[in-house]
């Protein structure tokens, strides 16, 4: 098989444990420090893939989340304990990306995941069945497909659950035997599975969405909640977009995100200014639309100008390839948000100097 073969069967988006695996084996040459039973990596060692850092033999290992050290710091120590974690934020602030990330130095396995959706049934999280083994014997070990949750537990190894609160309240709370008892029954054998030690829960959940079904505070007591914030500055946001944008880029043979890196620090610019509801120097006050503005929807918008740039363009990253991206995030609501939308353009776009250029784009693609 030839290169262009193996490029062709490459996977679109590698796992972290397949993406990373050379950084997470220099880390586990170098770390001589504890590590809980079944873990991979000690917490230090966990902290350091996440947060990146240089390792004594000069290797450099790159953050894969930018933020808090502190935040970092609680999510793996928790990890350590038989307490279970969740990731609380709005959308956008790299939530199910930390969740994958620590589950890989941990465990070397991101793929034991729950994803939460309104029809989520209670088998995700405990077990199902083969039922043509089933009707042919009966209730039986060979019959039993077990859920991500159940190998985990069986494994000693960390489970995921994505969008939580997304799942009916009365699947979430099938959680709760598992995070307290550590056991998941199985009345239909007249059997239980015991967690082993290693065994945690990572679960996500989007604050936004409060009052769709949210968690008992029987289950809430099981979780060590950490809040994730958006990117404290605008260069630390412009920093994960480039990061971000560049990996995507590689994998689908896009251009490299520095040569437009004046147009990713407009459009971080544009969705920081009307997220908060004011520009960069506190001047003016401004509208706010009902989208959220997250920084993944920032990494999107410049992946989608960059492919309008390779394919339609001379492959630089310019104002008309995220003009149409950018309108189609702040206008979700055609009747309010393009009132703002309209609003931010004239009063603030049209009057910054050096923004002429994207001031037409973004006309053109609103007439």
């Amino acid at each position: 098989m030839n290169q262009s073969d193996v490029a062709e069967q490459a996977a679109l988006r590698p796992h972290a444990e397949d993406a990373f695996a050379d950084e997470l084996a220099a880390l586990a040459e170098v770390d001589d420090r504890p590590r809980p039973a079944r873990w991979r990596l000690s917490p230090w060692a966990v902290a350091t893939y996440l947060l990146g850092g240089e390792l004594p033999q000069g290797r450099v290992v790159s953050p894969k989340y930018v933020g808090p050290r502190r935040i970092v710091e609680v999510a793996v120590s928790t990890l350590a304990t038989d307490r279970a974690l969740l990731l609380l934020g709005v959308p956008g602030t790299a939530k199910t990306w930390l969740s994958e990330h620590l589950a890989a130095a941990v465990s070397g396995d991101s793929t034991l995941l729950v994803q939460g959706t309104a029809g989520t049934a209670e088998e995700a999280i405990r077990y199902g069945w083969n039922y043509a083994q089933l009707l042919a014997q009966g209730p039986s070990r060979e019959a039993l497909v077990p859920s991500p949750v159940m190998r985990a537990m069986a494994e000693g190894r960390t489970a995921r659950v994505e969008e939580l609160t997304r799942m009916p309240a009365d699947v979430q709370d099938t959680l709760i035997t598992v995070l307290s008892e550590k056991t998941l029954p199985v009345p239909e054998l007249g059997e239980e599975v015991q967690a082993v030690r290693g065994f945690n829960l990572i679960a996500t959940a989007n604050d936004r969405d409060r009052g769709v079904n949210e968690l008992s505070s029987a289950l809430r007591r099981r979780f060590n909640t950490v809040v994730l914030p958006l990117p404290e500055t605008a260069e630390a946001e412009v920093e994960i977009v480039a990061r971000r944008v560049g990996q995507l880029g590689s994998s689908l043979d896009l251009p490299q995100a520095p040569e437009g890196f004046d147009e990713i620090r407009r459009v971080v610019t544009v969705f920081r200014e009307l997220r908060e509801g004011v520009t960069d120097d506190g001047r003016t006050k401004l509208k706010s639309p009902s989208g959220t503005l997250s920084t993944a929807e920032a990494i999107s918008v410049v992946t989608g100008g960059l492919a309008l740039a390779a394919h339609f363009g001379d492959g630089v990253l310019r104002a008309g390839d995220v003009a149409a991206g950018i309108r189609g995030a702040v206008v979700r609501d055609p009747a309010s948000d393009q009132v703002v939308w309209q609003e931010y353009l004239e009063a603030v776009v049209r009057e910054r100097e050096g923004w002429k250029d994207f001031y037409r784009a973004c006309r053109e693609v609103s007439a």
